[in-house]
């Protein structure tokens, strides 16, 4: 029985240009070796599975070929390439930092740096993890790293750059590696395939791609997993399945149910999403993304951000259509809301069940404002033509024989003047005119634009008093209005004394609030409000109550209210 061979081992890429998705990288390599400017230390960076490690082995093991072709790549001829590829090469050294992190590690690495090579011309020294050495190891590692023998080459491989400290970064050439992208992913993958008879769906190979993020050697994982879960035969749903993946099916779905007002059904496909294993936080997260991507379906120059297959490419075009820019906005909206305080909720469930709500929701609040707006726009029009319904085809002639309108001479040169109030009096008058002709029985009065109702002293400290006990979470501001009482002065000014600025600012800040509201309640929009500040009076010889004292100590002091509600405090 032969040994089993992972894919990531099997399929590792053995030159330049096998490797996939750093075609940057790889040129400006080739381009040292070819050119003859290679520098004594190399550090390359990026997330895990990219291929750092696979091209600093390409690199040692093509600087040390004999006989380069014309695309500077090794010929696997040269004892050289055949020491690498037989595992037995004496040039190339590789230093796990994570494991090998102390100082007496670095000192035994020195020491065989001064070894020149074997065969070829250089020693190659790769070191993975770097950033797993210990600061003491840096520093002892600076001076050979920068003034190494000629022989010598350094290649530094880390996922985490930011954890090496700048004097080891600037005396390295940096190289960061990308993700790799999903269409590149599919491809090597589909190669793989062929070469290993088994037959695929694109779709599938696609979410394997996906699972993967970016990381080559986690897809060719996967890959292996799922063809020991499905044979020689890979299809959508057995990736899927294996994988523990939310099928799109769900996400086009729902979002149909969203579209047409559908909340029942909406709340049965996630009960079913929730049956089968899925987190819902798994579930929203995926339902945000299903969103960005009918988004970006929408314009042809975006649709390239869309990293799908072919076949959900296409349901994604399809399923754009049916939705409006403003409801993607509006659920993507509501759909990260609940992603940001999912954590903090107790009830997850009903959290996710109320987003969802709201999805369905905005489809019918589009509706009902539309309605609300057609129905306005034809009360404004039936108000400005109320006899457009009963006559609705009246001849020119006739209607100014009725009104006796004579019409405009195009060649008079005077403007004749007007008074804009006395205009608006008449449209007013007509509008009632035309209101009593529809109903004589009824007694019109043209409402006043502004109200100006006569009222007491009594009914405006009253109405005072009704709006101060809404403020009594903030006492500062509640002791300084209810600590006196409003005055009524001629034209509706109301007067008020304060003792201090810092009293005029506290009701300041409210006062729009408070004439809003007293002109609503009083019914008079000409109230206005003055301020008086006073010196306090010589209040030396007055007796306070143990209230009158809390009161003034909680104007300068708005905690000790909280205080004493908190520890139950008497006065006395």
């Amino acid at each position: 029985m032969e040994n089993f061979i992972v894919s990531a081992r099997k399929y590792r890429p053995s030159t330049f240009q096998s490797v996939v998705g750093q075609a940057s990288i790889t040129t400006t390599l080739k381009n040292a070796i070819k050119n003859n400017h290679l520098a004594q230390a190399y550090l390359f960076c990026g997330p895990r599975g990219v291929g750092k490690t696979t091209c600093a082995r390409i690199f040692a093991k093509t600087i040390n070929c004999k006989n380069l072709d014309d695309k500077v790549e090794p010929c696997n001829e040269c004892e050289s390439c055949i020491a690498f590829n037989e595992n037995r090469s004496y040039n190339i050294h590789e230093l796990d930092a994570a494991s090998n992190n102390s100082v007496e590690d670095i000192r035994q690495l020195i020491e065989q740096v001064r070894i020149p090579p074997q065969v070829g011309k250089y020693s190659i020294y790769i070191i993975d993890e770097v950033h797993m050495l210990s600061a003491q190891a840096f520093n002892a590692f600076l001076k050979t790293l920068e003034e190494p023998p000629a022989h010598a080459v350094f290649i530094l491989a880390t996922t985490e750059k930011h954890k090496i400290i700048p004097t080891i970064l600037s005396r390295c050439q940096i190289f960061d590696f990308n993700r790799i992208k999903v269409d590149d992913t599919v491809q090597y993958i589909e190669n793989i395939a062929k070469n290993e008879k088994i037959d695929y769906e694109t779709d599938a190979l696609n979410v394997i791609a996906q699972k993967a993020d970016g990381a080559m050697r986690d897809a060719l994982s996967i890959f292996d997993q799922v063809v020991s879960f499905s044979g020689n035969n890979i299809t959508y749903q057995n990736v899927i399945e294996n994988l523990n993946v939310l099928d799109y099916d769900y996400y086009f779905n729902l979002t149909d149910a969203f579209i047409t007002h559908d909340i029942s059904n909406a709340l049965l496909l996630f009960n079913e999403i929730l049956d089968k294993g899925f987190d819902a936080h798994h579930f929203i997260n995926g339902l945000s993304e299903h969103f960005r991507n009918l988004l970006v379906c929408r314009d042809e120059a975006t649709i390239q951000l869309l990293e799908v297959g072919a076949n959900i490419r296409d349901r994604y075009k399809q399923q754009t259509q049916n939705c409006d820019p403003l409801f993607l906005f509006q659920a993507l909206e509501i759909s990260n809301k609940c992603d940001v305080s999912y954590r903090m909720s107790r009830n997850k469930r009903l959290h996710v069940e109320l987003a969802i709500i709201d999805l369905c929701n905005i489809t019918l609040e589009k509706k009902k404002s539309e309605l609300n707006q057609t129905e306005a726009d034809s009360s404004i029009s039936q108000k400005q033509n109320p006899k457009k319904k009963q006559k609705p085809e009246i001849e020119l002639k006739d209607y100014n024989t009725k009104k006796n309108i004579n019409p405009p001479v195009s060649d008079s040169k005077e403007i004749s003047s007007f008074s804009i109030k006395e205009k608006l009096s008449q449209v007013q008058e007509n509008n009632n005119e035309a209101a009593k002709d529809e109903n004589p029985d009824s007694n019109l009065v043209a409402e006043p634009i502004a109200q100006v109702n006569d009222f007491s002293e009594k009914e405006l400290i009253a109405k005072w008093h009704a709006f101060s006990n809404n403020l009594v979470n903030k006492p500062r501001i509640f002791n300084t209005l209810t600590s006196k009482d409003p005055k009524l002065e001629e034209n509706y000014i109301i007067s008020f004394v304060i003792d201090n600025n810092l009293q005029e600012q506290k009701i300041n800040e409210i006062r729009n609030e408070l004439l809003t509201y007293l002109k609503q309640e009083l019914q008079n929009s000409a109230i206005d409000l003055k301020l008086i500040i006073t010196e306090l009076e010589d209040d030396s010889n007055k007796l306070y109550t143990s209230e009158d004292k809390f009161k003034h100590m909680l104007t300068k002091n708005e905690n000790l209210g909280k205080l004493k509600q908190e520890f139950n405090l008497d006065l006395e």
